[in-house]
């Protein structure tokens, strides 16, 4: 059985989705639970059903604050800025209303002007449970916008591949060319 993720209902999470797609927002969630849930991992190493299953109870058991990046302004502001700018907004947020001890965001990069409390954790959505709900919660409402879109541009698959570089995206970009949501700073 897997080991459990670290908890503290003084902690809020901080993670990301979308950083690498051709097509699509980028999207930043930043999340305080207020008890452990079993079963919470980096959203990347669970199934479609079980991320779905364990959002809800996220949403049900904390404080969640969301920012989302256009692909105009991605392609405007560059990827990495614009992970940094939505880390910000989405932390500033969540840390205007709540009391915490630390904020502990995903990956090795901490934006400026934040809250001092704050800590890098490489790889921390499979070390901490606020950051695993934040990648969960992240991941799961990107995927729904990414079905969203699917009806508004059909014949990209965006359903599927959710705006990433499969085979089968490519081959629908060189036959329809580019939609209004593809990032158009990627080499398509």
């Amino acid at each position: 059985m897997a080991e459990e993720l670290a908890f503290s209902p003084h902690l809020i999470g901080v993670d990301e989705t979308g950083r690498g797609p051709l097509a699509g927002p980028l999207l930043v969630c930043a999340c305080k639970l207020f008890k452990p849930i079993l079963g919470l991992n980096d959203s990347k190493k669970l199934s479609h059903k079980k991320r779905i299953e364990l959002s809800q109870q996220i949403l049900e058991n904390s404080i969640v604050k969301i920012s989302i990046v256009s692909p105009l302004n991605i392609d405007k502001n560059g990827i990495f800025p614009s992970v940094m700018s939505a880390m910000k907004i989405a932390t500033l947020k969540l840390s205007s209303v709540t009391s915490f001890d630390e904020i502990l965001i995903d990956g090795p990069y901490i934006p400026k002007n934040i809250p001092e409390k704050t800590r890098a954790v490489i790889k921390g959505d499979g070390k901490y449970q606020c950051i695993a709900s934040a990648s969960i919660v992240a991941k799961v409402v990107r995927d729904y916008i990414m079905d969203m879109y699917a009806t508004v541009y059909p014949g990209y698959g965006f359903e599927k591949n959710k705006g990433y570089g499969t085979k089968e995206h490519y081959k629908a970009i060189r036959n329809l060319g580019v939609c209004p949501i593809h990032r158009r700073s990627f080499r398509l």
